[in-house]
């Protein structure tokens, strides 16, 4: 099969995907809207460590997705420019995850690392490496591709709910007459 027939198997996919992921970006933007009006304590190296890398998920999402619904002549430029992607995102999750260590304000908790450590890191390496074997292996190459990038969406959603439950929290901690805290759902240490 030519890459254009077997591209076209995934268009809807990618349609759904791709425009998921660009409608999502505009709610980074409104969570980043909460807190900034919150009181809680942090600045640019909690927004670049649990911020900003829900933007490049949604983002890469895109990339991804517009990639493989343009018209290649061949699997082997796909290929490379999805690996290039791939390779991307695994330098940039190594990045966040030296910010996440600096942080001053906020220390993270193991369900932080999993979700914007360790899942971003296995999303991107299954794209750099299903990339890397698309040319002979097509179709296990674009179910890892597009796990990858679904599972990269599913991270960018949890991690601005987590954000907008957490500033929610907060505030009510803030606000509440007795002082106390309300019980957090998640058990988490308030950041």
């Amino acid at each position: 099969m030519n890459a254009h027939d077997t591209l076209t198997l995934w268009e809807n996919f990618y349609v759904i995907v791709g425009s998921s992921a660009g409608a999502l970006t505009g709610l980074q933007f409104v969570v980043m809207a909460l807190v900034s009006e919150s009181d809680r304590k942090g600045g640019e190296p909690e927004i670049s460590a649990f911020g900003t890398p829900n933007v490049v998920h949604f983002s890469a999402v895109l990339l991804v997705s517009a990639i493989l619904s343009a018209p290649w002549p061949n699997l082997s430029s796909t290929a490379t420019i999805v690996g290039v992607c791939g390779a991307f995102g695994v330098v940039y999750t190594s990045i966040v995850i030296r910010r996440a260590r600096r942080t001053t304000t906020y220390q993270p908790v193991l369900e932080d690392w999993i979700w914007h450590a360790c899942l971003p890191m296995v999303s991107y390496l299954a794209i750099l490496i299903s990339a890397a074997i698309l040319p002979r292996y097509q179709t296990v190459s674009l179910f890892g591709i597009g796990s990858a990038a679904l599972l990269l969406l599913f991270i960018g959603i949890h991690n601005a709910w987590d954000t907008v439950t957490y500033v929610t929290i907060a505030s009510l901690n803030k606000s509440s007459p007795t002082g106390e805290a309300p019980p957090s759902a998640e058990g988490k240490t308030q950041r």
